[in-house]
């Protein structure tokens, strides 16, 4: 089943009450949340304007920088994600995405660390929310200001050992960004052990490798092969929400109202070949589904090498 969202990043400039009856005309049902768009509203104000017009909040964004890079505190951090948590549960979100925060003057080893320190104090609120903790990895050229993760295989092994590490630690799993990783040449062989870990996947175009510039292009104006990943994280299992969140110039230029009928026009074609696909081709279970809980570690070992 494809689920399409959109987000509150394609349209900085409008309010949730502009947005909202925008987003429900065009047939979107759901809505990634910008935190700081919602901070005048609070919580229970934008609960209601979102029941009024019958959408659902598919992710907080977003919380984290749990390395000091920018500027503030470990404690800080932690009870920022703390408060986005308790966001997520007053709008029934399932999902907040989580930066790690960059490496800094830390060394790799110690940015790590500091990230399964927060996880570990943030997990078991989440937990009790009913909320996922979705660690998002950037592509190395645009990482330098907010995340040391920069590649799928140590973001996929570093939430496997903190699962493994805590029952409560089961909440935690990935925010996967197809501009970032949509072409990376080890998506394919990874998604089996991907699709069982990810929260959220988020989607926008691109022409040519991602750059520091962030230019977040609809679906189809770019060059990367985004339905057929859809399709492939669907066949694998995954049954969350796709987040199309374009952002940027291209963006403003063509108008807030034209891009959103662009995106409700992908989402209908989108919905329309994929539910063709699915019915030429049964859904495959991920392959270490099949095996018992204890092999799942050596099975995902052996595909995962670990961060320099």
């Amino acid at each position: 089943m494809f689920h399409a969202a959109a987000s509150q990043l394609t349209a900085p400039c409008w309010e949730l009450s502009e947005e909202l009856p925008r987003l429900a005309a065009r047939g979107f049902d759901a809505l990634a949340v910008w935190r700081h768009k919602l901070s005048d509203l609070g919580p229970a104000e934008s609960r209601r304007l979102l029941g009024r017009f019958g959408v659902r909040v598919s992710s907080v964004q977003w919380a984290g920088g749990f390395t000091g890079g920018d500027g503030r505190t470990f404690e800080e951090s932690v009870t920022d994600a703390a408060e986005a948590i308790e966001w997520a549960a007053a709008l029934n979100s399932p999902v907040v995405v989580l930066h790690s925060g960059c490496r800094g003057g830390h060394t790799r080893s110690h940015a790590r660390r500091l990230l399964m320190e927060a996880v570990e104090l943030l997990a078991p609120r989440a937990l009790a929310a009913g909320v996922r903790l979705a660690i998002k990895p950037l592509h190395r050229t645009t990482a330098s200001r907010c995340s040391f993760l920069t590649r799928l295989v140590e973001a996929l092994e570093l939430v496997e050992l903190l699962v493994e590490r805590q029952q409560s630690h089961a909440c935690v799993g990935l925010a996967i960004d197809l501009w970032h990783f949509g072409d990376d040449p080890d998506l394919g062989s990874l998604l089996p052990l991907l699709v069982d870990r990810t929260a959220i996947v988020q989607v926008a175009d691109r022409i040519g490798p991602p750059t520091a510039d962030h230019e977040r292009l609809p679906a189809g104006r770019g060059t990367l092969p985004l339905e057929e990943v859809v399709a492939a994280f669907i066949d694998h299992g995954y049954r969350g929400d796709f987040e199309l969140d374009p952002v940027g110039e291209a963006v403003e230029a063509a108008g807030y109202e034209a891009v959103l009928d662009e995106l409700a026009a992908t989402v209908e074609d989108w919905s329309r070949s994929l539910h063709i696909h699915q019915a030429d081709a049964p859904p495959r279970l991920p392959a270490y589904r099949l095996r018992a809980a204890g092999a799942r570690r050596s099975q995902a070992s052996s595909q995962m090498v670990s961060p320099g």
